[in-house]
C-alpha cells in the first residue's frame, strides 16, 4: 500500500535552483558566472544577430524574388459558397454579380475584384459576373446550366 507521506521522485529526477551571484562558496558568487565587465554581464542585454561588428549572415545572403508594388489582390469565392448562399435565399440565382455577393454576407470586400473558384458543386443554374474564375469554375456552372462571364477588366490584363 503506498502512502502519500512516501512517495518521491526519483533520484536525480529534480535539481536544486542554481542561486547565482551568492558568495564565493556557492561556486558562482561574485561575478554570477558573467565574466568580467563588457555587454553581456549587465542586465538587459538583447544582442541577437549581433556579430561583433562582422557583417551578420543575415546581411551576407542574397536577397531573392520581388514583390510587384502594382499587384492585384482578389476577393477569393468557392462554388460551393455559392450554392450555399443560394439554398439559403441569400443570393438571386439569375444574376449574380459582385456586389451582390458582398451585400448577401458571402464576402466581406471586392478588393481588386472577385475570382470564383471550383471547390464545392453547384446545382443550381446560375447567371454569374466575376472579374475572374478558374476553368474548372466556367465549366462546373456551365455544366448545371449556368451561365459565368468574366468581365472585360480582368481580360486587359
Amino acid at each position: 500500500m503506498v502512502k502519500l507521506n512516501e512517495l518521491h521522485d526519483n533520484p536525480g529526477a529534480t535539481k536544486p535552483r542554481k542561486r547565482v551571484g551568492r558568495g564565493p562558496g556557492s561556486g558562482m558568487g561574485k561575478m554570477g558566472g558573467r565574466g568580467i565587465k563588457g555587454q553581456k554581464s549587465r542586465s538587459g542585454v538583447a544582442i541577437n544577430g549581433y556579430e561583433g561588428g562582422q557583417m551578420p549572415l543575415y546581411q551576407r545572403l542574397p536577397k531573392r524574388g520581388f514583390n510587384k508594388p502594382n499587384r492585384k489582390k482578389y476577393a477569393v469565392i468557392n462554388l460551393g459558397l455559392i450554392q450555399k448562399f443560394i439554398d439559403a435565399k441569400k443570393l438571386d440565382a439569375k444574376s449574380i454579380t459582385e456586389d451582390s455577393l458582398v451585400e448577401s454576407g458571402a464576402l466581406r470586400r471586392k478588393l481588386d475584384g472577385v475570382r470564383v473558384l471550383a471547390k464545392g458543386e453547384i446545382t443550381a443554374k446560375a447567371t454569374i459576373e466575376v472579374t475572374g474564375a478558374s476553368k474548372g469554375a466556367i465549366e462546373a456552372v456551365e455544366k448545371a446550366g449556368g451561365k459565368l462571364t468574366v468581365t472585360a477588366a480582368a481580360a486587359a490584363e
